[in-house]
């Protein structure tokens, strides 16, 4: 690896994903990762497909989603640095349940799934942790899945943007498509409420991005406590 093994530490120990884990542990993670960098618009991996590990991106941008058979794409995530993707496949050893494309220019850390749960023997905190993680995921699911059941569309909307702000910061480069599919609401909507943000001055757009202003207002208009 070209990072040297306190770097790769220091990246992971940031993430929530390895968040907790000791430094002996976070050491032992990171000596079998290894670097992959994938170009703007490439695939990483594509629904269906065998899994082969966990990534962890250290910059740049991926799209999770699925493609019907009319072709139309749905965009379940978003990801960017920091963020870690593919655990699920990485313990039950099945195939991809989604697609994963670089939407620019991204460089990863790869964890092969055979390394890795030849660790998880030798670790039991490593383990631990994981198990704290998916429910943590199970809990965001559901959190979901109640709020496209009772909140209001502009609410649900805000807060998948400052979702997104919480990875990438007040600039927010996600389409109109993209924030429909994660929000579960056509691209007029998404564009309609947009639209009525920006002539409040909360938010300025442009193609493909959107920049917040005022956080404070934003999380209002999610209802979401600042705390």
């Amino acid at each position: 690896m070209t990072d040297g093994p306190h770097r790769v530490v220091s990246l992971l120990s940031a993430n929530p994903f390895f968040a907790g884990f000791t430094e002996d542990a976070l050491a032992k993670i990171a000596a079998i990762c290894r670097l992959r960098d994938l170009p703007a618009r490439e695939i990483l991996f594509l629904r269906g497909d065998p899994s082969d590990g966990l990534y962890a991106i250290r910059r740049g941008l991926i799209r999770i989603g699925t493609t019907d058979d009319l072709g139309r794409q749905m965009t379940m995530n978003l990801l960017g640095g920091g963020d870690v993707f593919g655990e699920i496949a990485l313990l039950d050893g099945q195939s991809r349940t989604a697609d994963a494309v670089a939407l620019e220019d991204t460089a990863m850390f790869f964890l092969p799934r055979r390394d890795f749960l030849s660790l998880l023997d030798r670790e039991s905190s490593i383990a631990q942790q994981l198990i704290g993680l998916l429910c943590a995921r199970l809990r965001d699911v559901i959190g979901r899945m109640e709020e496209t059941t009772f909140l209001p569309a502009a609410i649900r909307l805000a807060r998948r943007i400052l979702m997104l702000a919480a990875d990438f910061g007040t600039e927010v480069h996600a389409s109109q498509e993209e924030l429909a599919s994660l929000t579960g609401v056509t691209r007029e909507t998404v564009n309609r409420q947009l639209q009525s943000w920006k002539r409040t001055g909360v938010i300025s757009l442009a193609r493909g991005r959107l920049v917040i202003h005022d956080l404070d207002v934003f999380r209002q208009l999610a209802k979401v406590d600042a705390s």
